[in-house]
């Protein structure tokens, strides 16, 4: 069987990981019984380099099309990089908030797992990381502040920024089902996090949830202030199963749970519409400064590759490979260099990308 799918190489680090996800994917392909048909398309600052914007209606058109998108990191060095010289909207970071809002990727799902091989990387005392932990974030990705109207103006010779936070009913009710569903498939319980205490957003936000509550009697929610939610990130990661939060809160809290899992280079996540349908990509960014170098981490691409398998095209069995050839490789001792600790093997980005494939 053959399998359409869109890759978006990226720019920085992001061609070389996206290349060593293809080789993981190609060779869990040749066991399980698929083949990926690959379309590349441009996105970001190579996008802007070839067409003079960050993405054009073809590429959207493209990746409509296919089944998946698989994409590397977007973006470069903004104190450098002359993409930056630019109006915002043709900044990379834009193509990458068209392409969610054109195919409608309103679930963003990022987990945040720590193997147990990578618990002296992670930043938080013994007695907090217990036994560890296995965390999903999920944030809606559509809404809110980052797509609300946005102006700034001179009043009185004094400049004045405005942004604009809305959500409305159903982009909350659909992102709360989707939450939901995946927590019955894990540990039952859901944390919504949320500002109630202060914005009117978030109020209707809790309200909305609660309502979609008494559809999952199965599934414990409990609400979070967002501030309070950082705080115990780092005190106590294990209590939580399914965040669910709104643009902006996801946006800082993924990062911020990412990072207590020892790297950043790790974490996979997942961009989900209604069907299907999702793009997929490492949580990190696009690394300029290691660009070309060899030495990028590959896991997380890998990984979100695996939730490719999982989420759009139903081949479990593929992704469970994937992520156990991932724990095989750890569990043997090999690391990059982000992740590297005293009495491993250091392994640049090709060769861990063969040893992952070597291990489907």
């Amino acid at each position: 069987m053959n399998h359409k799918i869109a890759v978006i190489p990226g720019d920085g680090i992001g061609p070389e990981i996206v290349a060593e996800a293809q080789k993981v994917l190609d060779a869990a392909g040749k066991k399980y019984g698929f083949e990926m048909e690959y379309t590349k398309v441009l996105l970001g600052g190579a996008s802007i380099d070839v067409h003079g914007k960050p993405i054009t209606d073809e590429a959207i058109e493209t990746a409509r099309s296919s089944e998946a998108v698989l994409m590397g990191s977007i973006g470069g060095d903004a104190a450098t990089s002359p993409w930056y010289k630019l109006e915002p909207s043709l900044r990379p970071e834009a193509g990458l908030l068209a392409i969610r809002k054109a195919l409608n990727l309103f679930a963003n799902l990022r987990p945040a797992y720590l193997y147990e091989e990578l618990k002296a990387a992670c930043p938080l005392r013994d007695d907090i990381i217990g036994s560890g932990f296995d965390m999903m974030i999920m944030r809606e990705l559509t809404g809110g502040l980052y797509f609300g109207e946005r102006k700034t103006v001179v009043e009185d010779g004094v400049r004045k920024a405005v942004d604009t936070l809305t959500y409305d009913e159903k982009e909350i009710r659909r992102i709360a089902v989707r939450a939901f569903d995946i927590a019955r498939k894990r540990r039952h319980l859901v944390t919504s996090v949320d500002k109630a205490n202060v914005l009117d957003s978030s109020r209707l936000w809790r309200a909305v949830v609660e309502e979609v509550a008494k559809d999952y009697p199965d599934v414990a929610l409990n609400h979070m202030l967002v501030d309070n939610c950082a705080m115990q990130l780092v005190k106590d990661p294990g209590q939580f199963d399914v965040i669910l939060t709104e643009n902006m809160f996801g946006d800082i809290l993924s990062d911020e749970a990412s990072m207590v899992t020892g790297s950043i280079g790790m974490l996979s996540s997942a961009s989900l519409n209604e069907t299907k349908f999702g793009l997929y990509e490492p949580s990190h960014g696009s690394a300029p400064d290691i660009a070309g170098k060899g030495i990028a981490n590959p896991i997380a691409t890998i990984l979100s590759a695996a939730m490719m398998l999982r989420y759009s095209l139903d081949l479990d069995e593929a992704a469970d490979a994937v992520e156990n050839a991932v724990k095989k490789v750890l569990g043997e001792g090999y690391r990059t260099t982000d992740i590297m600790s005293e009495g491993c093997t250091q392994v640049g980005t090709q060769k861990m990308g063969d040893l992952i494939a070597q291990y489907i």
